[in-house]
């Protein structure tokens, strides 16, 4: 099929859109925290990889390639939008209640917990993603989002907090 997309063949780039769009959709979603953003980017990224289809060498999977262009893509789109996104420093007055370890979550949904990460900040989001759900850093993340080091670990740390209080509140009001 990649054979197929080299040549231009445009149902086999359809099979491609049909067999990937779905789970690079939600790798866009993760990171921008946006729907319109996030379909922005599959379009851009599809776009991207099909046009530079030649430079695919199959030393890794489709898949892994394109969504290495799917996580740039979404990055990119996060940069420009950089100066409407909160920084943690800047977020420093949200409450800070503690949870204890021994206090756990139970009975939520995956829907929940996803609705929940959308519902955090956009940095917040956007550093949780990057490092649990892409693989990369905290030197990666301070590189890709211009930030530093300790303040990727920071916002890190603040994320996983601010999600735990918010199913923390979705089991008590629930």
């Amino acid at each position: 099929m990649i054979n197929r997309c080299k040549e231009g063949d445009p149902g086999a780039q359809y099979e491609l859109y049909r067999l990937y769009s779905r789970a690079m959709f939600n790798t866009a979603l993760r990171i921008c925290g946006n729907r319109e953003e996030a379909e922005d980017v599959l379009q851009e990224a599809f776009l991207n990889a099909f046009k530079h289809i030649d430079s695919y060498r199959e030393d890794a999977t489709f898949g892994a390639w394109l969504k290495r262009i799917v996580v740039n893509k979404s990055i990119t789109s996060l940069r420009k939008n950089q100066k409407e996104t909160l920084m943690m420093e800047e977020v420093a007055e949200l409450e800070e209640e503690s949870m204890s370890i021994g206090d756990e979550v139970t009975g939520l949904s995956v829907e929940r917990v996803k609705t929940a990460l959308m519902d955090l900040p956009k940095g917040f989001r956007s550093v949780l993603s990057l490092y649990l759900f892409e693989g990369y850093d905290h030197k990666e993340i301070s590189d890709i989002l211009g930030i530093t080091e300790s303040t990727s670990k920071s916002q890190y740390k603040r994320a996983k907090d601010k999600l735990k209080i918010i199913l923390k509140q979705e089991v008590k009001y629930g």
